[in-house]
């Protein structure tokens, strides 16, 4: 018995493949079979009259994918938006489908010439008629979503596409009667298959494997309990059989060259229409402006490759290219994204990259209260390593005690608002803390290239050095100490006790007493190991001039801790003259203030060790205040924990041997990082030759 449901398709009197425009058209120019593709797809349209009504559209030649007809446009009721074909290769079917709709009733609707749309290809009405599925990443645009749910009076849900080999929505998903869907996951982002384990429940969902995703088994037709599809596996169509669908294979292998198969050789025209139902999106849209040296710092391609990446969808609306090499640039990008929360994060990464929230006068800092000291409001913005201002009462406010990933926190004074990171626990009532990402901006200054040659590193555009440039960073490093010590400027060094072990430790020393280092930051076994081998020789109890283990030696440590604690501190120790040479012996001789941070693995501990975790974060804060550089020898916890508390703008040298700890801190997306994968103790005895080398002071080079 014939449906009264209603397809459109598309003879092959013209179809080829003529073109590459997706992965499946490659190595397939002009190797279909004409005569065989005729006769698969008279054998789909008898298959589909036999239960539903078959319109035909006449094919024209030089439009060889006219018989994909799913493309053609979006149908429902007596509404059609029309398809805007991304590839020049399509555009030219648009107005013949145009006037087969007009001809046949249908009102028609026009999206902007430049906004991609392709149609029932990329928007599946759910088969209960509750809502439309629109696919996006690939064919079609997100901001297209919006025109169909106000034109077509639908509840639309953004899908993203991320397997170009679905290029398609209707390539990897299917949506059937009675609420089953057929589909492939991993042709998804995490964001839709989550929006769509939201919408249909576990029992409703037919999930598809690869072999039989690629054989287009989610490209198929559905009519009540048929399901009409290219060949699929036996385990398929017995999971399919169990719910209640009979499965017609039928062979599409000719069209399958194309990117294609039985659902995009039609168009049903007659989709389920709930009328109680109406209209609504969830894209959200936004415009920011970003200044600065766009193009030669790479800044606008790494913000729309981030736009897209996480889900979004962008336009440039605005480019103002700087006219001069030392000109700045401007850009107004139209950002998209399906849903409030892609919003936040895309525009909470796009923040770091200097972008501002427009219009800027009308869109101060959303805020909220803390009601439960040290608990942040839902939805607060994490902060990051740049620089940062919060617009309050129509004013722009400097963020103080910058760091990353903690909230921001502003509080009223009789001077007015102040804005300052603050560790979650330092939440206290009358907090008002910055929720969602408006009202706010990081500071990016514009400098020219030469400016930016003079402040940086020239080695930092490499990230993560190998061996073999280890003695050009070297230079550039003990260039960078000796300008900032006769400057009277600030280092601070986070060091691990692989440093004494790899024999760093005598050249660390020299660094603290030539006055190149300010503050010390470690943990417990740092200082043990130094001191221990300062006091016997060893260092976890290898002899470090033979390199053997001495018998008894895994004792020395204890021992050396149980001596420090006797005399009640490190201080007193060196005081008393038991300890003679070292690290901590210079720390203390220079007035050198160092912080020992304690975990739970510690021996002993020494009596120095700060064992309360919290007050050793805000010791390590306090000794970052006003630091120009860090260097950080081979230390994974303690250097993540420093990178973490430390601003944009502080020089960052990572030495590890191990190349996971380096890319780490090389990953905070700073400029001004940079890690060296090498032994420590190799680094620290090329450090002090080269500054060895540098006998006049840095005053005198300039």
């Amino acid at each position: 018995m014939t449906s009264r449901i209603r397809f459109l398709m598309c003879a092959p009197n013209h179809y080829d493949v003529d073109y590459v425009i997706n992965p499946w058209m490659e190595g397939n120019i002009h190797k279909s079979s004409r005569e065989r593709a005729v006769e698969q797809w008279h054998k789909l349209h008898e298959t589909i009259k036999e239960y539903a009504i078959v319109d035909l559209v006449t094919p024209e030649k030089g439009w060889p994918d006219m018989v994909f007809t799913a493309n053609a446009g979006l149908v429902l009721g007596n509404n059609v938006v029309l398809s805007r074909f991304l590839h020049k290769e399509r555009q030219g079917e648009e107005p013949y489908f145009q006037k087969w709709f007009e001809e046949n009733g249908y009102t028609v609707h026009l999206l902007p010439q430049d906004l991609p749309f392709e149609g029932a290809g990329d928007a599946l009405l759910d088969r209960e008629g509750r809502w439309l599925w629109a696919g996006y990443g690939f064919r079609s645009e997100l901001d297209s979503h919006p025109y169909l749910a106000k034109w077509l009076d639908v509840e639309v849900l953004s899908l993203r596409l991320i397997d170009d080999r679905f290029y398609h929505l209707d390539t990897c998903f299917c949506p059937l009667s009675n609420g089953y869907l057929l589909y492939y996951p991993p042709a998804f982002d995490s964001y839709s298959n989550r929006l769509i384990e939201m919408r249909v429940a576990p029992e409703k969902r037919i999930v598809v494997l690869e072999p039989d995703a690629v054989n287009f088994a989610c490209n198929a037709v559905n009519v009540d309990h048929i399901v009409i599809m290219n060949k699929i596996s036996e385990k398929l169509k017995a999971q399919i059989a169990e719910v209640g669908f009979q499965v017609i294979e039928t062979p599409l292998t000719e069209f399958l060259k194309a990117g294609g198969a039985a659902k995009c050789l039609t168009l049903r025209s007659t989709e389920p229409l709930r009328e109680e139902l109406h209209g609504n999106v969830t894209v959200e849209s936004r415009v920011l402006c970003m200044k600065g040296h766009l193009l030669d710092a790479g800044l606008i391609n790494r913000a729309l490759d981030l736009i897209v990446d996480n889900g979004g969808s962008f336009q440039v609306l605005n480019f103002d290219l700087g006219e001069q090499r030392q000109s700045t640039s401007a850009a107004e990008v139209k950002v998209s994204a399906p849903s409030h929360e892609v919003m936040e994060e895309i525009i909470s990464q796009l923040i770091e990259l200097g972008a501002v929230d427009l219009p800027e006068d009308e869109r101060d800092a959303q805020l909220e209260p803390v009601t439960i000291a040290g608990v942040a409001p839902d939805d607060f913005y994490v902060s990051t390593i740049y620089p940062t201002e919060v617009r309050i009462n129509g004013k722009w406010v400097r963020v103080e005690k910058q760091r990353m990933d903690v909230p921001i926190a502003i509080t009223e004074t009789s001077y007015g608002p102040t804005a300052m990171c603050k560790m979650l626990r330092e939440l206290v009532l009358g907090d008002q803390v910055v929720v969602d990402v408006q009202g706010l901006r990081t500071i990016r200054k514009p400098e020219s290239r030469e400016q930016r040659s003079a402040q940086e590193f020239s080695f930092m555009s490499s990230g993560v050095s190998s061996e073999r440039r280890v003695e050009l960073i070297v230079e550039q490093v003990a260039w960078e100490l000796r300008k900032i010590r006769d400057s009277g400027g600030k280092v601070v060094v986070t060091a691990g006790p692989v440093v004494i072990h790899t024999g760093g430790g005598q050249h660390l020393a020299q660094l603290i007493r030539e006055g190149y280092v300010q503050a010390l930051l470690g943990g417990n076994a740092i200082a043990v190991h130094d001191m221990e081998q300062s006091l016997m020789g060893t260092s976890l109890g290898v002899d470090m001039k033979r390199g053997v283990a001495v018998r008894g030696g895994h004792r020395h440590h204890l021992k050396l801790i149980n001596t420090v604690r006797r005399h009640g501190s490190i201080a007193k120790t060196v005081e008393a003259g038991v300890i003679k040479s070292g690290v901590m012996y210079e720390c203390v001789k220079n007035n050198v203030p160092f912080i020992l941070a304690g975990s739970i693995r510690d021996d002993g501990p020494l009596p120095d060790t700060q064992m309360d975790l919290i007050k050793a974060q805000t010791e390590y804060a306090q000794q970052l205040q006003g630091v120009e550089m860090v260097l950080m020898l081979s230390s994974m916890l303690h250097s993540i924990g420093v990178g973490n508390m430390t601003p944009a703008g502080v020089r960052m040298v990572c030495v590890d041997i191990n190349p996971a700890v380096v890319t780490k801190l090389s990953d905070r997306g700073s400029i001004e990082s940079i890690g060296v994968v090498t032994d420590v103790g190799l680094f620290l005895s090329l450090l002090v030759q080269q500054l060895d080398q540098l006998t006049s002071p840095y005053t005198t080079m300039l």
